[in-house]
């Protein structure tokens, strides 16, 4: 299992590359443009921008997405 781990500003989010098939929601529903495509999986480049809405983890259709505020 390759689960990816991103964190700052207190926030932990870990995004499990297995899962993730690169669809791009959770780039395409965070207001705070935390994520991003890189090699067709998901990153959170920006976790230090993150505003903790939790909307990347119900808008990820294959439950890729783990959020320590969610």
């Amino acid at each position: 299992m390759v689960v990816k781990e991103f964190s700052g500003k207190g926030i932990v989010i870990k995004i499990d590359h297995d899962k993730c098939t690169g669809c791009g929601e959770c780039v395409k529903n965070c207001p705070a443009d935390v994520y991003e495509l890189v090699d067709g999986k998901s990153v959170a480049k920006r976790v230090e921008d993150c505003v903790e809405c939790c909307i990347c983890v119900s808008a990820c259709p294959v439950n890729a997405i783990e959020h320590s505020s969610c």
